[in-house]
């Protein structure tokens, strides 16, 4: 129960990876907010709860739980969200940015030469920005408490460059997550808080296993151990980052790939 007393706020928790790293956080021991743009969003990938919502499957554990509704790409939005968070908790310890993700649409192109500007400037607002702006309305309670773990969520997509052009505003945004949590490092290092990435390969949440096909197999072959990863294993880490187990460790990017991503 090593989280026990504090509290987190997990971004785009209402299903998928960000549920399970809410979760998790609640077994060992945080109270945790939850946000997502939807929070009824599980139902639409078919995610089975233990409970009617998140909030309530983490109330069930004995921990304190907060759904809160709204778009963290929209800066407004953001900064009331922590004013109801420090309202209702009178503090903030954990934040994971884990809204985003590389959402699809019938006829686009994605391409480095191709991307439009507006499907370039959605993409890197619900990853890149999303991020940003939570981390600013974070950082100013946590440097007055001289204490907070920030974990942004990247993607083995914005460490190397796929061999190819494809994917390029989703690419550009995870790879500016990763440096965003460098240099945010360097500046709230003195006030005691740590900020560090994890970069995720191919986990098998909801929305990926419905839209998984048959060229998954042949793409396991690509990773070094074989499979497809868990959100179960990738909420490993973010434990590993918000306790004790990291206390000398800042400004980071960990891939969770399987070995999906290597270098040499």
């Amino acid at each position: 129960m090593k989280l026990t007393g504090k509290v987190a706020l997990v971004t785009g928790s209402g299903r998928g990876l960000g549920r399970a790293y809410a979760l998790h956080l609640a077994q060992l021991g945080a109270d945790v907010i939850i946000n997502d743009v939807n929070l009824q969003s599980a139902q639409e990938y078919d995610e089975k709860l233990s409970a009617p919502t998140v909030m309530e499957e983490i109330e069930a554990m004995g921990r304190r739980s907060l759904g809160i509704q709204a778009d963290v790409s929209n800066k407004d939005a953001v900064d009331g969200m922590f004013e109801e968070i420090l309202g209702h908790f009178g503090r903030i310890d954990i934040l994971v940015n884990n809204a985003g993700g590389n959402l699809r649409g019938e006829g686009l192109n994605d391409s480095a030469v191709n991307a439009t500007a507006e499907r370039l400037q959605f993409i890197m607002d619900i990853n890149l920005n999303s991020a940003i702006y939570c981390c600013q309305a974070a950082s100013h309670a946590m440097k007055e408490q001289r204490s907070g773990r920030i974990v942004n969520i990247a993607s083995q997509a914005g460490l190397w460059s796929g061999r190819n052009g494809g994917a390029m505003p989703y690419k550009l945004a995870k790879a500016g997550v990763a440096h965003y949590t460098r240099v945010l490092a360097a500046e709230l290092g003195p006030y005691g808080i740590n900020v560090n990435s994890i970069a995720p390969g191919f986990i098998a949440s909801s929305r990926t296993v419905r839209y998984w096909n048959t060229a998954g197999s042949d793409l396991t072959e690509q990773i070094a151990l074989r499979r497809v990863g868990t959100p179960e294993e990738a909420a490993k880490v973010i434990e590993f980052l918000v306790t004790d187990l990291s206390d000398y460790v800042t400004g980071q990017c960990i891939p969770v790939c399987g070995g999906y991503v290597a270098w040499g």
